[in-house]
């Protein structure tokens, strides 16, 4: 834990690793927002001549593998480097990466950035959630309120990269959007180097295993409880995978389908399709503080939901979002390929929303989850497992994507908002269950 001084109730290095992660996820999302229009371009157009189809199942498998290595990531740094430098060696692997995306358009580059991306983010993502949770001791109440900053981090890097990465592209070309997501990266790296000695003490210096005294040791084991507490991440894991599953159409089938049949003229302008993107990191840094008070009014009245129930609201407004976007294939007459036939834009909007809120009631949550019941020995690790949630979803999404270019879009939102609702309720079922052999922690 950091003994520095505090910062509006929070120790400063949270701050540190808020404004570090809000660079490094608007190097990722910038990317990610015009990834699958950089590869379905023409190479006229700046682009690689992807079909929709290639294009949607690369998208799903580059996103996925982004979630897988931080399970490698979060072990390395448990046994053997240490979160703090962990981060940076991420940092620069990604930065890497970007340059490789920008440099040229070939494929050859394009694997090779991609590739350089899931590497270091296995470095990054896992331990800088994790370095989070331990600027507090045990039991802090504070520690729900900091990931909630450090989740409002990760959206207004998101939104602002939705907006300059998607205008940059537009203007001048993909490789200058991927520039940016480079040069916000390398920002974030350089600020991360420079104050964490000051601002994070020993924080994520030392490997977990180094950090246990003798008689830890001889208790390094798993107890019964700790298993059990391991086995309930698990579970909720597993619902995370359905969530994402659907979360994540919103940068492969909800962007095509934006891109060809949502009407985007508003006024005289025609809003570019990565700038949808944005909406997501706008309404979570407008609804995540409103979101913080409501759980905070709740508890003071003992009626705050647990864990697994708000998750499962979480799912349940998600499969809502769809049935908004089958509202847009109505409008549209069904799954027409005529481009010239547009639905309103509020659909989408709408369908953002219920997803953000959604959002809200999952993933942050899950973050502080992991932190509460995971094992001090097994911290990073277990951070990797969640997020071992999204690299199934991304798969299964890139998957369902690509069937959508097949089958048609409402296929795929009528999939996805029955099975989120059916997944919903099943956690609420398993409420019960999952608070006893969580040992009061949910």
């Amino acid at each position: 834990m950091s003994n520095k001084p505090l910062l509006f109730g929070h120790p400063k290095g949270l701050y540190l690793l808020f404004l570090t992660e809000m660079w490094e996820r608007f190097s990722y999302y910038g990317m990610r927002a015009i990834l699958v229009l950089y590869l379905t371009a023409s190479v006229v157009s700046g682009g690689l001549g992807f079909s929709d189809k290639n294009a949607s199942l690369l998208y799903g498998l580059f996103t996925g593998f982004v979630y897988f290595t931080p399970l490698i990531g979060g072990w390395l740094a448990d046994r053997f480097i240490g979160q703090r430098r962990s981060v940076a060696i991420g940092a620069v692997i990604m930065l890497a990466g970007q340059l490789f995306l920008a440099s040229s358009a070939q494929v050859s580059f394009l694997y090779t950035g991609l590739v350089l991306l899931i590497v270091g983010n296995g470095f990054f993502k896992p331990n800088i959630s994790v370095m989070v949770g331990n600027l507090y001791p045990e039991g802090d109440s504070r520690r729900d309120g900091a990931y909630t900053i450090f989740y409002m981090g990760i959206n207004v890097g998101a939104f602002c990269a939705s907006l300059l990465v998607g205008w940059l592209s537009v203007k001048y070309g993909f490789r200058y959007g991927f520039l940016a997501s480079a040069i916000g990266l390398g920002l974030g790296l350089i600020l991360y180097q420079s104050l964490s000695a000051s601002l994070l003490g020993q924080v994520g210096v030392k490997p977990k295993n180094k950090i246990l005294t003798d008689e830890n040791q001889q208790h390094a084991l798993l107890t019964y409880e700790e298993k059990r507490r391991s086995t309930v991440i698990l579970i909720l894991t597993l619902f995370a995978v359905v969530f994402f599953a659907g979360y994540e159409q919103a940068g492969s089938s909800m962007t095509l389908y934006a891109e060809k049949y949502i009407d985007r003229m508003v006024g005289g302008f025609e809003v570019p399709t990565a700038w949808l993107q944005a909406l997501n990191p706008l309404l979570i840094v407008v609804l995540a503080p409103l979101m913080s008070m409501l759980w905070i009014f709740l508890g003071r009245k003992g009626k705050e939901p647990s864990i697994p129930i708000k998750m499962a609201l979480g799912l349940i407004l998600l499969g809502l979002g769809f049935v908004v976007l089958l509202g847009a294939v109505g409008q549209r007459g069904g799954d027409l390929t005529d481009t010239a036939v547009k639905a309103s834009i509020w659909f989408m909007v709408w369908a953002y929303f219920l997803h953000t809120v959604g959002e809200l009631c999952l993933s942050p949550i899950g973050l502080s989850m992991v932190n509460r019941l995971s094992p001090v020995s097994l911290a990073s690790l277990m951070m990797g497992v969640w997020l071992c949630s999204s690299f199934a979803a991304n798969l299964l999404a890139g998957y369902l994507a690509a069937y959508a270019s097949t089958v048609g879009a409402s296929v795929i939102f009528k999939l996805l908002a029955v099975s989120s609702v059916i997944f919903g309720v099943m956690l609420l079922c398993l409420n019960k269950w999952l608070l006893k052999n969580s040992y009061g922690r949910l």
